[in-house]
């Protein structure tokens, strides 16, 4: 079978490794091409977290929502602080981070060999709208490639490939798969 499916292509596109699973928690680390270290997950709100950073630290694709705060906050100067000065000084870092251009320090061949032991995907976010991630998602091991609407949908989807997600939601929806 040709390796046709087995390209990065984006900015954003991830290596996403799964070397373990315990129950239904995900384990594993990804890589981008900006960084030769990976990203260390230990569940999947870990691995969304991870993600949701590093596309809000290359500034792709940006958010169609904007973070938002119900903290009371108060006027220092011209500027609007909250009350935390420690969250304000970690989010002043984010925004900071995202305005740098980063380099690329992977080739995309480099990213293709990292795998994990119990699979090995390639994420490409198209979008986030929604408060939620779109895109496609390469099964490296299978060489399929299937679009998922939502990031609940690309979870489903890499527990499908582990064989640790056999149930049938109770609503009676279809759940997403590779066939």
């Amino acid at each position: 079978m040709a390796d046709s499916e087995k390209y990065i292509g984006t900015p954003n596109g991830i290596v996403l490794c799964v070397d373990n699973c315990q129950g239904h928690a995900v384990k594993g680390r990804f890589y981008h091409a900006y960084s030769k270290s990976a990203v260390g997950f230990e569940n999947e709100d870990q691995l969304m977290f991870g993600m949701e950073e590093f596309f809000d630290s290359i500034n792709y694709p940006y958010p169609a929502n904007t973070v938002r705060s119900f903290a009371e906050t108060k006027r220092k100067g011209k500027k609007q602080v909250n009350q935390d000065d420690s969250s304000w000084s970690s989010r002043k870092l984010r925004m900071n981070s995202r305005l740098k251009k980063r380099e690329k320090v992977m080739e995309d061949q480099e990213l293709l060999n990292m795998h994990g032991d119990m699979g090995s995907f390639i994420v490409r976010v198209q979008n986030r709208q929604n408060s939620s991630m779109q895109g496609r998602i390469t099964w490296v091991e299978k060489n399929k490639t299937i679009r998922f609407r939502s990031a609940w949908e690309m979870i489903r989807l890499i527990n499908s490939a582990i064989d640790i997600d056999k149930q049938k939601p109770e609503d009676g929806s279809e759940l997403p798969s590779w066939e």
